[in-house]
């Protein structure tokens, strides 16, 4: 099911996929819809899930699958009355088809939405680096995305896919600091091997992008990605 939002009916969010990757979701939503008095915002049900099983430890074998969790939380969020709902997660999207067969609502494809503002970012894109999961890579999620859009992908190499990974999970899952010195690394590593731009495939990286300061506009974030999707199928405007 697709369309605007009828106003006063809540978008859905499925969340938790991390819980602070949710949190500066939000927060995104509200600074990015051009608002000038609470009832300009956006209404959102918000599921802060944290407990769902890993979604990139499953793709590595290491423990049960999110999907039954993933999908009952869609539907949960339907019968709560929710229009549409939006994955602040990229690696989740891996089961977004199994999401959708469950409801008869709309479910935002954060890949796509990330792909569709690097886009934006570059008209013309041709080649576009990736920092993602380790699951999120394997699953090829944004490699099918990238196909149809006619762009070539860039991927880190094994040694800074793995520093990828510790940013990720030891850094900002942890809660501990990450320097910036370590997120610029990784985002040349992709520009020396000619991405136009790089998208921020983990919300984690999102959030990390925020704590830092990072504004450069050829770091294409999924946050803001999906949380423009966000405003927009729930018929509110953005900030300009």
């Amino acid at each position: 099911m697709t369309g605007a939002a009828v106003p006063g009916q809540p978008g859905g969010v499925l969340g938790g996929l991390g819980p602070a990757a949710t949190v500066h979701f939000l927060r995104r939503v509200v600074e990015l819809t051009d608002a000038h008095r609470d009832q300009d915002h956006v209404d959102l049900l918000v599921w802060q899930h944290g407990s769902i099983p890993d979604r990139t430890g499953f793709l590595r074998g290491e423990n049960e699958s999110p999907e039954p969790a993933l999908v009952a939380d869609v539907q949960a969020l339907e019968r709560a009355g929710a229009t549409f709902v939006a994955v602040p997660c990229n690696t989740a999207i891996v089961w977004v088809e199994q999401m959708r067969a469950a409801v008869g609502i709309e479910v935002l494809d954060t890949v796509d939405e990330t792909v569709a503002a690097a886009r934006e970012a570059v008209p013309g894109l041709r080649r576009l680096g990736v920092l993602a999961t380790d699951g999120t890579l394997s699953a090829g999620t944004y490699a099918r995305s990238a196909e149809r859009a006619g762009i070539e992908l860039v991927l880190p190499d094994p040694e800074h896919q793995r520093e990828t990974m510790s940013v990720i999970y030891d850094g900002v899952k942890a809660g501990n600091p990450v320097p910036r010195s370590r997120f610029d690394a990784l985002v040349e590593h992709l520009r020396a091997q000619g991405a136009e731009a790089v998208a921020l495939g983990c919300t984690e990286l999102s959030v990390l992008r925020g704590d830092l300061g990072v504004e450069d506009p050829l770091v294409v974030d999924s946050i803001d990605a999906v949380a423009v999707a966000t405003i927009r199928r729930a018929g509110a405007r953005l900030r300009a």
